[in-house]
């Protein structure tokens, strides 16, 4: 587990083949708990990774032992790809829709261990 991580770091919460990275925001080490902000969620498929904007999607209070510090050469590319969109005028429903099925497929599988 690791208390280290600052605010403006990037983190990543792994599940199977699924990266979701987020900003830190706060830790809350009295709880143990990482406050992040959702940027991007990566799923690899057999082509090529698909990266989803997730800027839109809710902040995360979650334990921070589930997270891991992201390296800038796996984020930089696809992180640069998003923030070259142009700005939405409207939240994206079917990012959010992946944010809330990765979050739950994530908890449930934890549960299980």
């Amino acid at each position: 587990m690791s208390l280290d991580f600052k605010p403006g770091q990037i983190v990543s919460l792994d599940h199977i083949d699924r990266h979701l990275f987020a900003e830190v925001i706060q830790v809350v080490v009295s709880r143990q708990l990482c406050w992040v902000r959702p940027l991007l969620l990566l799923s690899f498929t057999e082509e090529s990774p698909l990266v989803t904007d997730m800027r839109d999607a809710s902040d995360l209070l979650w334990p921070v032992n589930l997270f891991r510090l992201a390296l800038d050469t796996e984020v930089i590319t696809h992180l640069s790809q998003v923030l070259a969109k142009e700005p939405k005028t409207e939240p994206d429903s079917g990012a959010k829709l992946q944010f809330n099925q990765f979050i739950h497929q994530f908890w449930q599988a934890d549960e299980k261990c």
